[in-house]
C-alpha cells in the first residue's frame, strides 16, 4: 500500500493551503471536498508541478455515510493514510433562535459527526501500523461560547476536547494527535455563513501565516496549537476575566450577532 495524506475541505481556504504545503513536502495526497472541478484542476496541477500521487475523492461530508465512503475509497485503492487533516467545516452567524433546523443538522454532521467517524476509521488503522498523525482544525471560538456563533463554537469545542483526549489515549502507539485553534482567518467561510467580515473587531490572519505557524508549532509536539501571537495572547487573557466576561468579549470581537 502507498502512504498518503488525506485533507478534507481541500478545494478552498485552509484546506487548500494545507494541500499546497504538504505537496511541497512531497506527500502523496487524497483530496476530499464537494467541488469536483476545483479538485480535478488542483490535482492535475500538483501532479505536474510536484510529481506526487494525487487522488480525488469527491464527497459531501454532510451526507449520511460520507466518512464510510471516504474510507472505502482509500481501501479500494490500497491507500494508507499516514496523516489525516480535518479542515472541512461549516459556520452560521446570527442568533441561535433564528438558525434553521436543517442548518443545525449540517453543522453537527460536518463539524462533528463525519469528522469523528473519519478519525475513528483512519486512526484505528494508524494504531495498527504504529505510525500516523491526526491534525484537526478547530478555532479559538471553541474555548468558550461565542454569541452569534453559538453552535459553531460548540462544535469546535467538541473538536478540541476530542483531540485532547485522543492525545492521551494514543500515547505509546506511534500516533500523534494535534488540534489547531486559530482566530479569524481571511477565507470564504464568512461569505457562506452570512458573517459580515467587516464587523469583526480583530485583525484577520492570512492562510499563509496560519500554515507557516502551524507547521512550525507541530514540530514542537504540542497538542493545542495557537498559530499567532495574537491567538496566544487572547488565550492567556482568559485567566484575568470571569467566564461571563470572556464570553461577552468573544461575542464583541466576533461581531456576529445580528441585532
Amino acid at each position: 500500500m502507498s502512504s498518503f495524506t488525506l485533507i478534507t475541505g481541500a478545494s478552498m481556504g485552509i484546506g487548500e493551503a494545507f494541500v499546497h504545503e504538504f505537496a511541497v513536502q512531497g506527500h502523496n495526497l487524497v483530496l476530499v471536498a464537494r467541488s469536483v472541478d476545483k479538485l480535478q484542476l488542483l490535482a492535475e496541477e500538483l501532479r505536474r508541478e510536484r510529481g506526487i500521487q494525487v487522488e480525488v475523492c469527491v464527497m459531501d461530508l454532510n451526507e449520511n455515510g460520507a466518512a464510510e465512503s471516504v474510507y472505502a475509497f482509500c481501501c479500494k485503492r490500497n491507500i494508507h493514510i499516514d496523516v489525516l487533516v480535518n479542515c472541512a467545516g461549516v459556520s452560521w452567524a446570527g442568533s441561535f433562535v433564528d438558525i434553521g433546523l436543517q442548518k443545525i443538522e449540517e453543522l453537527v454532521m460536518v463539524n462533528m459527526m463525519t469528522t469523528a467517524k473519519l478519525v475513528r476509521l483512519f486512526v484505528a488503522d494508524m494504531v495498527v501500523r504504529k505510525k500516523g498523525t491526526l491534525l484537526n482544525i478547530a478555532s479559538l471560538g471553541g474555548l468558550q461560547g461565542v454569541p452569534g456563533l453559538g453552535l459553531y463554537s460548540a462544535t469546535k469545542a467538541f473538536m478540541i476536547t476530542l483531540t485532547e483526549a485522543l492525545a492521551i489515549e494514543l500515547q505509546g502507539t506511534g500516533v500523534r494527535a494535534f488540534v489547531v485553534c486559530p482566530g479569524f482567518i481571511a477565507t470564504t467561510i464568512f461569505e457562506h455563513s452570512g458573517h459580515n467580515i467587516k464587523s469583526i473587531r480583530l485583525p484577520l490572519s492570512t492562510t499563509e501565516v496560519f500554515i507557516k505557524e502551524t507547521i512550525k508549532a507541530l514540530r514542537k509536539k504540542q497538542v493545542r496549537v495557537f498559530p499567532t501571537l495574537l491567538d496566544r495572547c487572547l488565550v492567556i487573557s482568559h485567566r484575568f476575566f470571569s467566564r461571563k466576561m470572556v464570553v461577552r468579549l468573544a461575542g464583541f470581537f466576533a461581531g456576529a450577532e445580528k441585532k
